[in-house]
């Protein structure tokens, strides 16, 4: 993996954005009216993760002078069977929260109440999100943490922080977590094979919409 050139000290600039640009996004969203709660909380999420893109690029474009995007490993010079994997992975890890008798997941069961907040939610969780969430943990995370600890050390930390992230959305189930953090181990893999964070991102792509369909499948039966 490529060394790179910011540190632990935009790290924690970063993250010490995180709370500020949570409290900015309640307050942008507070004077729209929504139609429901599932397009409210994609709103608040897009606005949320838009502040925290124009902090990354203050920190890699402004601070460093250097390109956002292909600084942070976005090529899509990789073998194309990484872009297929995601549905396979999906489907392994939950038959092992199956096996686990994981939780059901009821938050994204009670944001979508119509069509429309069904539709937004999908983009959300297929698109958005994916691509966000690995330009922050294997794009700008990763590299850092790999090159103190080595790649194997910096994917399974990263992948550690990624399912923490997701704890409060289920509850902080054991189960899920584990398998939120296994799917992040091997976004990371992705990223340390490939040198792009948009293999990673193409995998978490193929990854959340296999589950969104299993979703899907499993509310109309």
């Amino acid at each position: 993996m490529t060394r790179p050139f910011w540190g632990y000290e935009d790290l924690a600039l970063f993250f010490g954005a995180v709370l500020p640009s949570v409290g900015i996004a309640a307050i942008t969203v507070r004077p729209f009216h929504f139609p429901n709660e599932g397009v409210r909380t994609v709103a608040f999420q897009c606005v949320f993760y838009a502040l925290l893109l124009s902090v990354l690029y203050f920190l890699i474009a402004k601070r460093q002078g250097r390109p956002l995007w292909s600084s942070l490993g976005w090529t899509f010079q990789f073998p194309p069977l990484w872009g297929a994997a995601g549905p396979p992975l999906a489907i392994s890890l939950a038959v092992l929260a199956g096996a686990l008798h994981a939780p059901e997941e009821p938050l994204i069961q009670n944001l979508i109440t119509d069509r429309l907040s069904l539709i937004l939610l999908m983009i959300f969780g297929v698109l958005i999100g994916p691509v966000f969430e690995e330009l922050v943990f294997r794009g700008f995370l990763l590299p850092v943490l790999a090159d103190s600890l080595g790649d194997w050390g910096g994917i399974v930390l990263a992948a550690a922080l990624f399912a923490l992230l997701h704890g409060p959305e289920y509850h902080w189930a054991w189960q899920v977590l584990l398998t939120v953090g296994l799917a992040g181990v091997v976004f990371g893999i992705a990223r340390a094979k490939t040198g792009s964070t948009a293999a990673a991102a193409t995998l978490h792509i193929g990854y959340n919409a296999t589950l969104f369909a299993g979703f899907l499948v499993q509310r109309s039966i």
